[in-house]
């Protein structure tokens, strides 16, 4: 099929392809090592597809097999965001050659042969490993997921791998299926375009396609689905884990060298240290290392870091950042495994996940997760523990200085005489790094929570006056996170001028049913309390913005344009899931993709009563729900 130009928003064409004409790139196959029983594309595609089942593979970062086919696929739903970001042409979306491709019922060879060469770009599950809930669980692997080409958006730059979740038993199911129900597969590709728009790093959906015939056994029967998702990469700290656990510090330097070179823009992009702790720093573009300063003498103070340090740095301060996104709306992951964490710092692998309704920093989505690990409030920290256990795979190259190259290194290892040196400057790049950390998300997490309240600029003393005691106001009256930023967004300078005003205004925080019952002192001492804020905050704002109706409409603007209307809930999910699965419908599936991709419109004109119900309280009943993860 031929390409297409295609207007876009700020007025440049972009050139579109289907989804079989797209540039495609199989780097990630060519530049890291295979598994040794399937090496080449036609030996994994001469082999029967129920022979490519769950084994133990060493020594490799993937192995070649194909999707298994699905009988009758139904296209249910696919992002026209992520049509233009992958520069597909819309109107190809309706072809057999795109549902058959993200059914995985048709692999894209570069001759356009069915046989692929072993030169061809042929799909590819990844091998790696984790520590779930806090211990080794050995290797785990993409056990249902397939990802089928990398291809470069040539308007963008941007490189992303296509990827089939729910595409049949690899070599890493262990005892499972290899397949994905639609429960879960509706809520990954709303959510995942859903933070998307919300400007909160993540994987990417394109589409979500039934299988009909496909049924798949969890806690009962369910229909079984795809979702063809994308990202620039789908390494995680995992894929360290298990080469470390493994002894294998040839692999390990191989994944880092891939990171660096392919994944990031290359060594002399990582940053350096930060210039000081100060969060602002941290905010500034860091400091490129010129070529020359990558490697140098032992006794220079910058190679008490070298590139792999630099590394180190680079996925640490991404993560930070992801989290302090996640904190500043409210998104709990639910299960942040280390085989669940990206090296490129992306929400990933959507499984028990939630935004929270009533504020509680305990709040956990997942209902197996007793000890409370991967609730909203632990996020930051246990972030920061799976990035220690990548620290420690990274170890040996971080903590060898200048020998890194060093041919007795690369080949023998750590000499006896090195250890000390080594073990310290490793642990020194962890500790430094780790400060880093910290200063990053917090820089990060003021910045979105500044915007978020209507400010211009950060002052130290909002944090305690005006962060701290929203949320301590939010917690003790059970008020609804998101919902508070989206109301405040409406709310002038005159209509809480006086005391009473503020507490009549306080009201429209409170669900529609009122206080609930457990709150300490009622109503009364509710609307206080608020109202006290609320003085606060108003005093504060009138420091960054004039009081004029200029200032107020602009005001409202920006603060509308960071505060969400429309937040994916567990109960409209719930819904959706119940209304496509049980009731047939399939329209819903887009109307709320359509809000899920525009969470900051007041409208989207496809229902006014439906959408303002998705956008209006959460029904009493249905808050603080948790699931499982079988998927």
């Amino acid at each position: 099929m031929a390409s297409h130009v295609n207007g876009q928003t700020n007025g440049e064409k972009q050139k579109t392809y289907s989804i079989g004409d797209l540039p495609k790139t199989n780097t990630f196959t060519q530049k890291l090592p295979p598994d040794q029983e399937y090496p080449t594309p036609t030996a994994s595609h001469k082999t029967e597809r129920s022979n490519l089942g769950p084994r133990l593979v060493k020594n490799a970062a993937y192995t070649y097999v194909r999707p298994d086919p699905i009988k009758n696929p139904e296209l249910l739903g696919v992002s026209k965001a992520a049509l233009r970001d992958l520069a597909i042409d819309p109107s190809s979306a309706d072809t057999e050659e795109f549902k058959e491709t993200i059914a995985g019922n048709r692999i894209i060879t570069l001759d356009g042969k069915e046989e692929p060469s072993d030169e061809d770009i042929y799909p590819w599950a990844q091998c790696y490993g984790g520590f779930q809930f806090g211990q080794w669980a050995g290797q785990l692997g993409d056990g249902r997921a397939i990802s089928l080409f990398e291809s470069k958006n040539p308007a963008t730059g941007k490189r992303y791998e296509l990827q089939l979740k729910g595409a049949g038993r690899t070599p890493y199911s262990r005892f499972a299926d290899g397949k994905a129900v639609l429960r879960s597969s509706i809520r990954e590709f709303v959510v995942s375009e859903s933070l998307h728009a919300l400007g909160i790093p993540t994987t990417r959906a394109l589409s979500l396609t039934l299988a009909p015939e496909a049924k798949v056994r969890r806690e009962m029967t369910e229909p079984g689905a795809v979702v063809c998702r994308f990202a620039e990469t789908w390494l995680r700290l995992g894929t360290f884990d298990l080469a470390r656990s493994r002894g294998d510090r040839v692999l390990i330097r191989q994944l880092a060298d891939y990171i660096a070179e392919d994944v990031f823009p290359g060594w002399e992009s990582l940053p350096a240290k930060i210039a000081s702790t100060e969060e602002k720093d941290a905010l500034q573009p860091a400091r490129k290392v010129p070529k020359e300063e990558l490697q140098g003498p032992e006794d220079r103070p910058e190679q008490l870091e070298n590139r792999y340090a630099r590394l180190y740095r680079e996925i640490v301060r991404r993560n930070a950042a992801m989290v302090a996104h996640w904190q500043a709306y409210a998104f709990t992951n639910g299960v942040l495994n280390t085989d669940n964490t990206s090296v490129f710092g992306l929400s990933i692998d959507f499984g028990p996940f939630a935004f929270l309704d009533n504020f509680d920093p305990s709040y956990t989505p997942n209902h197996d997760d007793h000890m409370l690990r991967y609730s909203y409030k632990n996020q930051p920290t246990i972030i920061w523990w799976n990035l220690v256990r990548l620290g420690e795979s990274l170890g040996e190259l971080i903590g060898a200085g200048s020998r890194v190259d060093d041919e007795e290194f690369k080949t023998g290892g750590v000499k006896e005489e090195w250890m000390e040196d080594v073990v310290k400057r490793a642990e020194t790049t962890i500790q430094t790094v780790g400060e880093e950390y910290k200063t990053v998300f917090l820089a990060e997490y003021k910045r979105l929570m500044t915007a978020r309240l209507g400010l211009k600029q950060f002052k130290e003393s909002d944090f305690e006056e005006l962060y701290s005691e929203l949320l301590d106001t939010l917690e003790a009256l059970e008020l609804d996170f998101n919902h508070f930023f989206r109301r405040l967004s409406y709310i002038s300078f005159e209509e809480i001028d006086t005391e009473e005003k503020r507490k009549d205004v306080a009201g429209r925080f409170f669900h529609s049913e009122g206080l609930s019952s457990l709150v300490i002192g009622g109503e009364g001492e509710a609307r206080e309390r608020m109202g006290k804020w609320l003085n606060k905050w108003a005093e504060r704002v009138k420091e960054d913005w004039p009081n004029s109706p200029e200032a107020k409409e602009e005001r409202f603007k920006a603060m509308r344009a960071v505060n969400p209307k429309f937040i994916p809930r567990s109960w409209i999910l719930d819904e959706l899931i119940d209304r496509v699965e049980k009731k047939g419908e399939r329209e819903i599936i887009g109307n709320v993709m359509e809000m899920a991709l525009n969470p900051f419109n007041e409208e989207w004109g496809w229902n006014k009563e439906e959408e303002e119900r998705f956008c209006g309280d959460v029904p009493k009943y249905q808050r603080a729900m948790q699931c499982s993860c079988s998927s």
